[in-house]
């Protein structure tokens, strides 16, 4: 098979931080090519230098051995290249079909042909078994389903090379089902397709080869899938080995320090009630629409309740608005990261300080700033965030430094409760063994956590107990030394199967 895609020597620089450095790669005609490492090792900066989106410093790319030079994405779409970016680019307030069909949409006497642009996306829909309506908003979607219409987006670009950056962080079983049979017909038709994920599993699943890298650099490409395996891959990708990627660590439970009293809301079809003690982890699992999202919503007050009491160490607390929910200690690190969790556009220096900013104030009006700025350094230091600078824009770090960024502001507050929807959606290997390390560490210090992950093992491998939800209800309770795999997913999957 020859090599339809080919990056040589290709590098780039931004200021005081090599991205990457001299990386030169073939990627097969009719084949599926896994990119893997850490966050920050470099695959994004070479799926938005082939998008167009950013520019090399040196090196060249070659498409059917024929050199392009691409300087916006517009080029790199015209040239055949789709990448589908783990971060979503919809426009919630548009259309499934809008949305699909957005650039190229069909006109008929100077106005846009409604009916034909229906008509394209209901078979697009079709085909990516999603049972939605076309005149749908996306912003009324779940995000599993807006990742599906990404998918289409670049699908109906008839790309030859389509690249896929973390693509199932957000679908469900069924939908990564469907997601690999979109990615097999593809290959079958001669397509070249470009694979990032931090689900091991999924190079096993899908990958055709892959490669490694690290810290900027193309570690190795491996072409026989059959001669590598898990430790291999995680071994070349972080340096080291990591024997238990959870590192749990068990610890004795205080006193109740959160109690919900039958709260009721959008997202849930039964009145649920819950009690977290002192230094434990609380970890929810179900599968999409089972409402733990929501659950968490309407704790933090981002959503209102309809009913129920929360108590916060046995004081009863009135949680109208988030604002609120922090002053009374509880936060929350959303599952949407860049629409709900960061200000992309700002600094990470102000990202880190937008909520305990005002403990900054002197006088009642002024800002110490000097104070601002060492909190920023204490804890970029303390959670290992990878940024050139403190001024650098959040939006530009790796998805796993967005996470330490949001959990940096939530340390620096007082808080009882941390909340926390996917923590790990989309992080490396290495770096989700530091985020579970921080929630041991909050624990350790008495702080009540509970986070939602759709990723059965993970909860199994560091929750203390574990709450099953379905259909937007509370199901189950099963402590950790009783859990199994066969025994969560028998209380999360509908009753009719």
């Amino acid at each position: 098979m020859k090599p339809y895609l080919e990056f040589k020597s290709v590098r780039k620089t931004f200021p005081g931080v090599v991205a990457l450095s001299n990386v030169s790669l073939q990627i097969k005609e009719g084949s599926v090519h896994g990119l893997i490492g850490e966050n920050g090792a470099g695959k994004s900066t070479l799926l938005k230098i082939l998008s167009g989106a950013y520019y090399p410093t040196s090196g060249e790319i070659f498409v059917n051995e024929k050199k392009v030079d691409f300087h916006n994405t517009k080029e790199a779409l015209k040239a055949g290249i789709a990448v589908i970016y783990q971060e979503l680019n919809l426009v919630p307030e548009m259309t499934v079909a809008e949305n699909l069909l957005l650039g190229h949409m069909p006109v008929r006497g100077g106005f846009i042909d409604r009916r034909k642009l229906n008509e394209i996306a209901r078979g697009e829909i079709e085909f990516l078994l999603e049972g939605i309506a076309v005149e749908t908003k996306v912003k009324e979607l779940a995000i599993g389903q807006r990742q599906m219409i990404e998918i289409g987006k670049a699908l109906l670009q008839d790309a030859k090379i389509i690249a896929f950056d973390e693509p199932t962080s957000s679908l469900s079983n069924r939908e990564i089902k469907q997601l690999y049979k979109i990615i097999s017909e593809l290959k079958s038709s001669g397509h070249s397709v470009i694979y990032v994920t931090h689900r091991m599993e999924e190079i096993f699943d899908v990958c055709d080869e892959v490669t490694v890298f690290r810290d900027g650099e193309k570690i190795e490409t491996f072409s026989d899938m059959s001669a590598v395996d898990h430790d291999l891959l995680v071994g070349k990708m972080v340096g080291r080995s990591i024997e238990d990627i959870y590192s749990y660590s068990p610890r004795e439970a205080g006193e109740v320090i959160l109690e919900v009293k039958d709260i009721k809301g959008p997202g849930l079809t039964a009145p649920f009630s819950l009690t977290v003690r002192k230094g434990e982890i609380v970890g929810f699992f179900g599968l999409v629409g089972a409402g733990r999202t929501e659950f968490l919503k309407l704790l933090y007050g981002a959503e209102k309740r309809e009913s129920g009491v929360v108590y916060i160490n046995s004081k009863e607390v009135n949680i109208t608005s988030p604002s609120k929910a922090i002053s009374e200690g509880i936060a929350l690190c959303p599952e949407d990261r860049k629409d709900e969790g960061i200000i992309p556009v700002r600094s990470v220096d102000e990202n880190i300080n937008i909520s305990v900013r005002r403990h900054f104030v002197k006088a009642g009006m002024f800002l110490d700033k000097k104070k601002e700025i060492e909190n920023t350094h204490y804890y970029i230091k303390k959670l290992d965030i990878k940024t050139p600078s403190k001024d650098q824009m959040v939006g530009n770090l790796s998805g796993g430094n967005q996470q330490k960024v949001i959990l940096a502001r939530w340390l620096g507050e007082n808080i009882n409760v941390l909340l926390m929807d996917e923590p790990t959606r989309g992080i490396d290997v290495g770096t989700k063994n530091e985020i579970y390390k921080i929630m041991y560490n909050l624990a350790e210090e008495g702080k009540g956590i509970i986070f939602v992950s759709s990723d059965l093992p993970e909860v199994m491998g560091v929750a203390d107990r574990i709450i099953v939800m379905r259909e937007g209800k509370f199901v189950e309770s099963i402590d950790r030394g009783t859990a199994s795999q066969e025994k969560i997913l028998a209380h999360a999957l509908p009753i009719n199967g």
